[in-house]
C-alpha cells in the first residue's frame, strides 16, 4: 500500500504529516510518497522526508500512484478524478458545508474520510483534529487580540501611575475557548467566559476565569460535548447578557459553533456600537457565519473604533506544531483502517463509520446521508 502526502494550497502552511509521522507509518509496512516541497512551509524539507524513508515525487505522480491520499484541505474535483478508482481520500474537507464536493465523491463512488466528522467520544479523542486545531486557534486568537489592543494586558504599577488589567470576554468554552482563557490569564488579563453548557462552568473556574451564567439553556448528552440550538427566549437573554458584559470588555473572543450549522449570532450590531473605542473582537466562527453580526470572513474591519477580526485559517500560522498535532491525529485514525500494511475498512467500528463521507457510492455518515437527501 502506498500513502501519498500532497502539498497544500498556497494559503495553507500546514502539512498532513511531518517526517516523524511518516517514519511511523512506514514502520507499519506502508510505502509513503510525498510531493516535493509539501512540508516546506512547515519547516520540513524534502531531505527530512527522504531520511524518514519516503519517496519525493511530483504532484501528478503522487495523485495517480497512491492507494491513499492524506491531506488537510479538500482537493479540487479534477484532481480527485486523477486518483486510482479504489484509492482512499482523507482530509478535513468540510463535507457538511461542501455539498458539491460530497455529491461528486458519492457519484464517483469514491471512498473518502473527512476528519472533522470524527465522533466526539472518549475513544476518538486522540484522532480529533478539531480539538487539536482548536487548541491552536484559542492560543493564536488571544495573541492576535493582544497585538491589536492599544493597551497592556496585565496590570502595571509604574511611577507614572497604575495600569489596570485588560478585561477579556470569551464566548464559548470548548477547547478553543479554554485555551483562549488560559492564554489571556497567562498574559495577565481579567477574564470572563460564557457557555451554554453548564459542564463548562467548572473548567472555566478551574483556570481562573469568571463564568457568566444565563439560566435556561438546553443541553443534549447525545451532542458529544458540543453546544446545541437554543430556544428563542434563551437566545435573547443570552444576547442581552453578552451586550451588558461587552460594554465593559476590552477584548471579545468568540468561539461558539454548532457542527453542520451556521454559527450562532451572539454579538449583535447594537453591542458592537456600545463597546469602547479601541476594543477588539476576534471571531473564530467567521468561516461558518460568525458569532458577531458585523464580522467579515478573512477581513479586519473598524466600526467606530472597534476592531473586528474575522479570522480565517489561523491554525496555519503555527504550522510546525499544528502539523505535528494533525499528523498524530492521523496516525491514531489510520491504526483503525490499516492492517498489516494494507487498507482494511471495518464499518462496524463507530469511528470508521462516523468519519466516512462515502464508500462505493453510498453515504456512510448519517448527517451526510441526510444532507444529500435535501
Amino acid at each position: 500500500m502506498k500513502v501519498g502526502i500532497l502539498k497544500e494550497p498556497k494559503d495553507e502552511a500546514r502539512v498532513a504529516m511531518l517526517p516523524e509521522a511518516v517514519k511511523t507509518l512506514i514502520s507499519w509496512g506502508a510505502e509513503v510518497c510525498v510531493e516535493t516541497g509539501a512540508g516546506q512551509t512547515a519547516y520540513a524539507d524534502d531531505d527530512a522526508y527522504r531520511s524518514s524513508g519516503a519517496e519525493i515525487k511530483q504532484r501528478a505522480e503522487v495523485l495517480t500512484e497512491s492507494d491513499m491520499i492524506c491531506g488537510i484541505q479538500a482537493l479540487p474535483l479534477e484532481e480527485i478524478s486523477k486518483m486510482k478508482p479504489d484509492a482512499v481520500l482523507l482530509g478535513q474537507m468540510g463535507a457538511l458545508f461542501n455539498p458539491e464536493l460530497t455529491k461528486f465523491l458519492i457519484e464517483q463512488k469514491r471512498t473518502a474520510f473527512s476528519m472533522e466528522l470524527v465522533p466526539r467520544t472518549t475513544r476518538a479523542q486522540s484522532m480529533d483534529v478539531l480539538s487539536s486545531m482548536a487548541t491552536v486557534l484559542g492560543y493564536k486568537a488571544t495573541l492576535l487580540a493582544a497585538n491589536s489592543l492599544p493597551r497592556f494586558f496585565p496590570m502595571f504599577m509604574t511611577a507614572a501611575g497604575s495600569i489596570t488589567p485588560a478585561r477579556v470576554l470569551v464566548i464559548g468554552a470548548g477547547v478553543a475557548g479554554l485555551q483562549a482563557i488560559a492564554t489571556a490569564k497567562r498574559l495577565g488579563a481579567t477574564v470572563f467566559a460564557f457557555d451554554v453548557r453548564q459542564a463548562a462552568k467548572e473548567e472555566v473556574l478551574s483556570i481562573g476565569a469568571k463564568f457568566i451564567d444565563v439560566a435556561g439553556a438546553t443541553e443534549d448528552k447525545a451532542a458529544g460535548g458540543y453546544a446545541v440550538e437554543q430556544s428563542a427566549e434563551f437566545i435573547q437573554r443570552q444576547k442581552d447578557t453578552i451586550h451588558e458584559h461587552a460594554q465593559k470588555a476590552d477584548i471579545i473572543i468568540t468561539t461558539a459553533q454548532i457542527p453542520g450549522r451556521k454559527a450562532p449570532l451572539l454579538v449583535e450590531e447594537r453591542t458592537v456600537h456600545a463597546m469602547k473605542a479601541g476594543s477588539v473582537i476576534v471571531d473564530l466562527a467567521a468561516s461558518s457565519g460568525g458569532n458577531c453580526a458585523l464580522t467579515q470572513p478573512d477581513q479586519t474591519i473598524d466600526i467606530n473604533g472597534v476592531r473586528i477580526i474575522g479570522v480565517g485559517n489561523l491554525a496555519a500560522e503555527l504550522p510546525q506544531d499544528a502539523s505535528k498535532m494533525y499528523g498524530k491525529n492521523y496516525l491514531n485514525f489510520l491504526k483503525l483502517i490499516i492492517k498489516d500494511g494494507a487498507i482494511n475498512l471495518n464499518f462496524e467500528d463507530d469511528i470508521v463509520l462516523g468519519t466516512c463521507v462515502c464508500h462505493a457510492g453510498e453515504a456512510k455518515n448519517s448527517r451526510i446521508a441526510e444532507m444529500i437527501k435535501q
